[in-house]
C-alpha cells in the first residue's frame, strides 16, 4: 500500500497515549486521519507499538515533529532523521511537519523558542529545512508558531514566514489558533496576516483551544475547547484558500472522545459551509 494523500475535506485528531483506547474502539469514520509526534513513538514496541501499527493500518497517520530545532544553530541530528524516515515510510505517513522555531542550545530546551525575524535567520532555517527534506526524501511542512517574547525583529512575522517558505521551498502547516493568539499578544490583525499566507503551500491546518490569561494575553495551551474567534478565523481560511485537511489539537484535559468528535463535527460543518458557498458562487 503506497502513501495516500489526505482528501481536502479530511478532519483529524491528535493521537495521544491517553486517547489510545477510545480511538481504537471508535466507530469507523469517526475521524479521517490521526497525527502523532514521532519522537513519542520511535522505537516503541510491545502493546503500544502494536496499537500504533493497528491504527495506522486503518487510518492515515501524519507526523508532527517536536525536536528538530529548525531555527537552531547546532548541527541537525542526521541519525534521528534517518530513523524518522524509516518511521514515516513504515506508517506510510502522507505528511511530516515541524515547528518554525528552535528547541535546542547545547541540549534540549523542552520548549519552542521564537526565531529572530531577520534575513540571517531566514537563510539559516531555510538551509536546515532543505537539508531535512533531502534526508527524508520528501517535502515537509513548517508551522507558524505562537510566541510570547519577541526577539530581534527586522521584519514582520508574516514576512519572515513567507521568506522562509520561498527560500526553503517547503509547505505550510497553517495553525489558525496560533495566528489568533499572536494577533492578540503582539497587536496585529489576524485577518490581515491570514490574507497574506501563500495558500498554495498549505498542506493542512491546525485548530486548537487556548487559555485567556488576560484580555491582551492568550496562552496557546491545547487544553480547552476551540473558541468562537478561532472558528471564525478557520471559516476565513477556507473562504480564502478552499477547504484543507484540518486537525483538532488537544494535548491535555482530555474530555470523553464524544466531545472531541463534537468539535470534529464543527470542522466538518465549516468545510461543508465553504463547499456550499463555493457551489452557489459557481452557479451564481
Amino acid at each position: 500500500m503506497g502513501i495516500q494523500s489526505l482528501p481536502e475535506n479530511a478532519a483529524g485528531l491528535g493521537l495521544r497515549r491517553a486517547l489510545l483506547g477510545p480511538l481504537r474502539s471508535a466507530a469507523p469514520g469517526s475521524f479521517d486521519f490521526l497525527e502523532c509526534a514521532p519522537e513519542n513513538w520511535l522505537g516503541v514496541g510491545g502493546r503500544l507499538g502494536d496499537a500504533l501499527t493497528e491504527l495506522s493500518s486503518k487510518t492515515p497517520l501524519i507526523c508532527h515533529g517536536l525536536s528538530l530545532s529548525l531555527g537552531g544553530t547546532e548541527a541537525l541530528d542526521e541519525t534521528f532523521l534517518v530513523r524518522l524516515r524509516r518511521f514515516l515510510d513504515q506508517h506510510r505517513a502522507p505528511i511530516y511537519s515541524e515547528h518554525l522555531s528552535y528547541c535546542s542550545d547545547d541540549g534540549q530546551l523542552y520548549d519552542l523558542m521564537p526565531i529572530p525575524f531577520t534575513d540571517e535567520a531566514v537563510k539559516n532555517v531555510s538551509s536546515r529545512i532543505r537539508q531535512t527534506q533531502d534526508i527524508l526524501g520528501r517535502r515537509i511542512a513548517v508551522e507558524n508558531v505562537s510566541y510570547y517574547a519577541a526577539p530581534y525583529q527586522a521584519m514582520a512575522e508574516i514576512d519572515f514566514l513567507n521568506a522562509v517558505l520561498v527560500e526553503a521551498d517547503c509547505d505550510l502547516l497553517l495553525d489558525v489558533n496560533n495566528i489568533y493568539v499572536n494577533s492578540i499578544n503582539h497587536g496585529y490583525d489576524a485577518s490581515d496576516f491570514l490574507a497574506r499566507v501563500p495558500g498554495e503551500r498549505i498542506s493542512y491546518i491546525h485548530i486548537a483551544g487556548h487559555y485567556d490569561e488576560a484580555p491582551d494575553l492568550k496562552i496557546d495551551t491545547h487544553g480547552a475547547t476551540v473558541k468562537s474567534a478561532v472558528w471564525k478565523l478557520l471559516d476565513e481560511a477556507y473562504q480564502l484558500y478552499g477547504i484543507r485537511p484540518t486537525l483538532l489539537e488537544r494535548d491535555f484535559n482530555f474530555p470523553p472522545l464524544e466531545e472531541l468528535l463534537g468539535e470534529l463535527a464543527q470542522i466538518r460543518a465549516a468545510q461543508a459551509r465553504c463547499t456550499a458557498t463555493a457551489a452557489q458562487h459557481a452557479h451564481g
